[in-house]
């Protein structure tokens, strides 16, 4: 039967052949890849886009506030 320390090595022997195989080549490489891919789309992170879209919610409000106010004067120069 196996026990605690033979499990413990051939979990070890394991890691060491999945580390040093190709495929943690491709996950690194792909990995690069997609970050250098990623970088030239020119995205923003969700908190930019956040800030982005509290910023622009403001700015209209105070546009129509603004326009209320020249309706309001143009009203009195009548």
């Amino acid at each position: 039967m196996f026990t605690p320390k033979s499990l413990d090595e051939i979990a070890a022997k394991l890691s060491d052949a999945v580390a040093n195989s190709p495929i943690k080549d491709f996950e690194k490489n792909a990995r690069a890849l997609l970050t250098q891919g990623f970088a030239k789309l020119d995205l923003v992170t969700r908190e930019e886009f956040d800030v982005q879209a509290q910023l622009l919610s403001r700015t209209q409000e105070k546009l129509a506030e603004l326009e209320a106010r020249v309706t309001a004067l143009e009203a009195q120069q009548k």
